[in-house]
């Protein structure tokens, strides 16, 4: 495939606004998890909430996009100068060749949410409600596009935790066809009751901060997130990441179980090697989906340990954002692509003794190393899996 620059990226989460808040975080050892203080749930768990989120709102021009997931957007595109970074891409390229794709897993549900708690003694919902500007999954795109001031093509992949990485695949096919000259990609997820509850029944919520990789892991931490990358062509650029690679599967095994050799995991991985024209041994970093359930995990280090052996070094960052879900594959893109320009490979947070049964070099401490290319998992449920490959190019 052809390599696309990543011109420019940004990211908004519990570690704070933007990339810099983000690096500051891993570079002090300081998670940004906390105990569940979302709106009135009622679990004993730990989440990823975004500070300072609930008195945000959108311009009067948006007033009818107005929900936290759209708020959680706005905030990523105004961090590290992402908004003026398109602004010159449009006048490079016009607004009419840029495409724009987002992965997000609830949208804006909390809105519907919230919604049904004001519900009149008919059961009517409130009048103010609008389901298509702030629930429906389109809702965050068409908010993203018209706030930038993009025309087409652009819509939005719900994958569940691999949207958010799948939107570079589609991207790379969408310039490789002609059909655009850049794409501004990413994802955004918010916290809401029915994620909050929803992985609590299926008994895969941890109480503690999760452990990913560890040998007494019991669960996720639920986070919430926005971020952004725009891609281009190289144009003979050496300064920033490339997309040099990405694959796609879905082993459709069972609909929230992996399956237990991670068959798709593997294939997703292999598929991008494939894509990138790189062997296995030029991947200095793993930055795996490692969401610190007992059966993700394990079905990860069988398929790692598949293909990269036991050397190269691994680590889940969910312990430092939780698992942001939809918006997942680009909060790990852009920790991937701060690695890449710090040399910082992160720790895996919160997990102190790594699973004995376990063959992956997993990182328990951060360590400082130049490194050229880096590999991303992002799986979810139904087997639906994604992997990018990001490095940099030969100058």
């Amino acid at each position: 495939m052809q390599s696309l620059a990543i011109s420019h990226y940004t990211v908004v989460n519990a570690l704070g606004r933007g990339t810099s808040s983000t690096l500051e975080a891993i570079r002090n050892g300081k998670s940004g998890l906390r105990r569940c203080d979302f709106l009135d749930a009622q679990l004993d768990t730990w989440i990823g909430r975004v500070e300072g989120l609930e008195s945000e709102s959108l311009p009067a021009r948006f007033a009818e996009y107005d929900c936290r997931n759209n708020r959680l957007a706005m905030l990523g595109l105004v961090s590290d100068g992402f908004e003026s970074a398109v602004q010159d891409a449009i006048s490079r390229h016009g607004s009419h060749r840029i495409a724009l794709i987002l992965g997000t897993s609830t949208s804006g549900i909390l809105a519907t949410e919230l919604a049904y708690r004001e519900r009149d003694p008919q059961g009517r919902l409130p009048a103010d409600f609008h389901y298509r500007t702030t629930h429906e999954n389109y809702s965050v795109t068409d908010f993203v596009r018209r706030y930038l001031g993009l025309q087409r093509p652009a819509f939005t992949i719900s994958t569940a935790c691999s949207s958010s990485a799948k939107v570079f695949a589609s991207a790379s096919r969408l310039i490789d066809c002609g059909l655009c000259d850049a794409a501004v990609v990413g994802g955004v997820d918010s916290l809401c009751m029915t994620t909050l509850y929803g992985f609590s029944s299926l008994e895969i919520v941890s109480t503690m901060p999760c452990r990913p990789a560890s040998a007494d892991r019991n669960g996720i931490s639920i986070g919430e997130a926005a971020g952004f990358a725009l891609l281009e062509k190289p144009q003979g650029r050496y300064d920033v990441p490339l997309l040099l690679g990405y694959g796609e599967s879905s082993d459709a095994y069972h609909m929230s179980t992996p399956h237990p050799e991670g068959a798709g995991a593997r294939l997703a991985m292999l598929r991008a090697l494939e894509r990138s024209a790189l062997p296995a041994s030029a991947i200095d970093y793993v930055n795996l989906h490692g969401t610190a359930t007992r059966a993700n995990d394990s079905a990860e280090d069988r398929a790692v340990c598949a293909i990269f052996g036991k050397e190269t070094p691994c680590s889940s960052t969910k312990g430092w954002t939780g698992h942001t879900l939809g918006a997942a594959g680009i909060t790990e893109a852009a920790i991937c692509c701060l690695a890449l320009r710090e040399g910082l490979l992160p720790a895996t947070l919160n997990t102190a003794t790594v699973d004995p049964e376990f063959g992956m070099n997993v990182l328990l401490e951060n360590r400082s190393r130049k490194i050229r290319t880096v590999l991303s998992n992002s799986f979810g449920f139904g087997g639906n899996n994604a992997c990018l490959i990001l490095g940099y190019g030969k100058e």
